[in-house]
């Protein structure tokens, strides 16, 4: 295992060891596997010294203090120079550049004051024998722009390194106490550290996934949030488009770094000074808690041409704070004692010590400030609080910031909102209950919503299962209770939480199947609704927004109900108003209460009948019937009607209307041009005949509503469909009677040649003849009582000797 991870450790980081003009400066780039001599740099800024390690850039003005240290087992004599640059095109001068030896009284210790307009600062170890400084000096003021990039090459390849190195240790951590969390683990290192994985690694088995993340030196590439558009540029990119890259602010500034497997040419920096008598090695300054050792990728060379180390400090500049972003911003988290803030968007906290002195910085509710201390913890993703949080103090919601410093500078991160479940319970609504039968919504409030990992069930039966549940708020929670195979009794929640407390209880009876209200129906205005649902006899009364509903007439529409309910009293003036949203209260039998919300619809059109007129339709040679009362309308016959818009409601013909009898069983829509036509603006004429639009076996009471845009208006009572039979002829003669003769006289329920139906003759049931007989003096009328409707009558003229005379 550790020697995989050295591999990767130096492999993907490679620069190139293509450093020399020697023949092996063509070979495979090597590792940074070879350890160098310790180099201890510290920085002070205003008074206050760090080591550089923990500072992301210098400032002019800062004194930096370096010291070579020599093992004391070793002999080896070493060279110390260090150097300041100004700029890719500015030659910086002879006095920027000190040097130092080992082996004297100051131990080869260098202490510099960053001078004004300084840049870069690079650093050169070189051994004694044979070295020449005054060459080193002269050929970075010759080629200025060269180290320039060079040490910006060279900080990345320590803050990638730093990543990695990251990554691995936690990922060592991680298969050493639990092998099969690797993939888990690696979803939150990845993401906290800015590094994409090739997910085949994670394919293998569990054993195995470490050591393929090991090995395998292109399943990684590093990548940061700020350019992830120059990281998908740069996927297969060439290495010189890499270098021009890099060399950017947005490549060299630890903000980006390209395909870790992608070898950096270094060589076309170098090798324009490379000579007989040196040669030039690149040196990775650890990042970590170490001895300060340089990280080599080649092996020091004592003879001709001598090894000069080239290391980089950090950049000269201002600070730039760490672009911290929450993982969900929308999202409060739970102030229980384990609380992890959860953050990406700079790796860099996780892999270095740039950042430090962290804390959560949150507002006690008396005013006072409260800083909570904090640690980035990569693998789990964010920031983890290192001390009791003193929740007593703080309001049920609080917010917090987190705050620290970036290298010497203070940096403030994102807000972030926490719940407070100190001394929180939750409760149920009051007279809140649960039906057996079906899935149950009930809603919890009063507890810390944020906080809750888990919610069981357990019912009268004893059985226990978990409850799915969703976060509405900061203190309300709505869970869904399968109770379809449930029993009645009490069903008891149980709500789990992060903040250690015990489990909370809440609980509800569930009863027997009572009504289920699925909808309420109120338009603007008027003093009726409509409840749909089953069961809706155990109805008692509903309240919406202040207006009291009694139960009306109840109907059964398909597998379910739907009820009139009837206004008590009249409308309050602040009725709501079409558009606004209602909660109507349900009141049920057995003390039981529902609500429903509702959506009050726009004003209904009001339409009145006027006029109606029915046109018979008479069979060839037939006899005319006259049908009585005058609402009674014969199935055959042209109806037409006339209605007016009330409340000064227009009619624009854009409407349609719809005819049906009572009880539903047939229906129909007349739209203008096809039978609905304007008298004017607010009054209507609609003809059609019921026999076509309606049905054969349409009867009954009919009525129709006009439908526009803002809804339909109330049912209005039409007329009375009957079907009569279709008589041919009427003969009456003084010695036989009157025979009537036609087709579907089994409509005929009694037929009398008075209109009291006096010594009638009843027409039995599943009459198929076509002719009744009705004995005695032929009478001047013959009188029809129709099946269809008691009391309908239809009056036809009797004849003699042929048949009856049209009236």
């Amino acid at each position: 295992m550790m020697t995989a991870i050295a591999r990767i450790l130096g492999g993907v980081l490679a620069i190139s060891s293509v450093l020399a003009s020697s023949p092996a400066a063509s070979a495979k780039s090597a590792p940074f596997d070879l350890l160098g001599p310790s180099l201890h740099v510290a920085v002070t800024h205003d008074g206050m010294t760090l080591p550089v390690q923990w500072v992301p850039n210098l400032s002019e003005g800062d004194r930096i203090t370096i010291r070579l240290d020599r093992d004391a087992d070793q002999d080896t004599r070493y060279r110390l120079i260090a150097g300041f640059l100004r700029g890719v095109t500015e030659r910086p001068p002879k006095e920027w550049f000190h040097d130092a030896k080992s082996w004297k009284d100051d131990k080869g210790e260098l202490s510099l004051i960053v001078p004004k307009g300084a840049r870069q600062m690079v650093v050169f170890v070189m051994p004694e024998d044979g070295g020449d400084v005054n060459a080193v000096i002269d050929i970075v003021r010759k080629q200025p722009g060269t180290f320039v990039r060079a040490t910006q090459e060279l900080n990345q390849a320590s803050l990638d390194r730093a990543r990695l190195d990251a990554f691995l240790r936690e990922l060592r951590a991680v298969e050493k106490r639990n092998p099969a969390g690797i993939a888990s683990a690696s979803k939150a290192l990845t993401r906290s550290l800015s590094i994409r994985l090739d997910t085949t690694c994670l394919q293998q088995p569990v054993d195995l996934q470490a050591a393929c993340l090991a090995d395998n030196r292109e399943a990684m590439l590093l990548s940061d949030s700020h350019t992830s558009q120059l990281a998908s540029t740069l996927v297969g990119a060439p290495t010189d488009l890499a270098l021009q890259l890099s060399a950017t602010r947005q490549g060299g500034y630890g903000q980006y770094s390209a395909y870790i497997g992608v070898v950096r040419d270094v060589l076309r920096l170098f090798g324009a000074f490379q000579s007989s008598q040196l040669q030039y090695i690149p040196a990775l300054m650890p990042m970590g808690d170490s001895d300060g050792k340089m990280l080599l990728n080649a092996p020091l060379s004592f003879g001709k041409p001598t090894s000069v180390m080239v290391a980089a400090m950090p950049a000269i500049e201002a600070p730039t704070p760490p672009p911290l972003r929450l993982v969900e911003p929308e999202k409060a988290l739970c102030a229980a004692p384990d609380l992890i803030v959860p953050v990406e968007g700079a790796p860099l906290v996780y892999a270095t010590h740039y950042a430090h002195n962290l804390a959560l910085r949150m507002k006690a509710e008396d005013g006072s400030p409260v800083d909570i201390p904090i640690a980035a913890d990569a693998r789990a993703g964010g920031f983890k609080v290192q001390s009791a949080l003193p929740l007593d103090r703080f309001a049920p919601m609080v917010t917090g910031q987190l705050v620290g410093e970036w290298g010497f500078a203070p940096f403030t991160g994102p807000n972030v909102a926490l719940a407070n479940p100190a001394g929180r319970n939750w409760t149920a609504g009051e007279n809140e209950a649960l039906v057996i039968g079906r899935d149950n919504e009930v809603t919890l409030r009063g507890g810390a919503a944020h906080c809750v990992t888990s919610v069981g069930m357990r019912t009268a039966s004893g059985g226990i299962q978990p409850v799915k549940w969703t976060t509405h708020g900061a203190d309300s929670l709505s869970l869904t209770l399968p109770l379809e195979n449930g029993a009645a009794g009490d069903v008891v929640l149980m709500i789990g939480n992060k903040a250690g407390e015990a489990v909370q209880r809440v609980t509800l009876p569930a009863l027997e199947e009572a009504a289920r209200i699925d909808s309420i129906s109120l338009h603007a205005g008027d003093d009726h609704a409509f409840l749909t649902g089953t069961r809706l006899d155990q109805v008692r009364k509903v309240t919406v927004a202040g207006m009291r509903f009694e139960p009306g007439q109840l109907t059964r529409v398909g597998k379910g109900d739907r009820m009139i309910l009837n206004r008590v009293g009249d409308a309050p003036e602040d009725a709501p108003a079409a558009g606004q949203r209602v909660t109507a209260e349900v009141s049920l039998t057995a003390e039981r209460r529902m609500q429903v919300a509702a959506i009050i619809a726009p004003p209904r059109p009001r339409v009145s009948l006027i006029n109606l007129s029915a046109t018979n339709a008479q069979a060839e040679q037939g006899a005319a019937l006259a049908l009585s009362p005058p609402e009674m309308v014969p199935q055959n016959a042209r109806l037409t009607f006339a209605f007016r818009a009330q409340g000064g409601d227009a009619l624009t013909g854009d409407e349609s209307v719809e005819i049906a009898t009572m009880d539903g069983s047939a229906t129909t829509r007349i739209e203008a041009g096809k039978g609905y036509d304007l008298q004017d603006a607010h009054t209507a004429i609609l003809s059609f005949n019921p026999l076509d639009s309606l049905g054969a076996v349409a009867r009954g009471p009919l009525h129709f509503r006009l439908i526009g845009k803002d809804g339909a208006s109330d049912w209005v009572p039409l007329a009375t469909l009957v079907r009569v039979p279709e008589v041919s002829s009427v003969t009456c003669t003084e010695k036989q009677g009157c025979v009537l003769s036609g087709k579907r006289l089994f409509l005929i329920a009694q037929i009398a040649g008075n209109a009291a139906f006096e010594n009638a003759v009843s027409v039995p049931d599943g009459f198929t003849a076509d002719r009744i007989e009705l004995p005695g003096p032929p009478p001047e009328a013959i009188f029809l009582k129709l099946r269809d409707d008691p009391n309908a009558v239809a009056r036809i003229a009797s004849g003699k000797g042929g048949p009856a005379p049209a009236k």
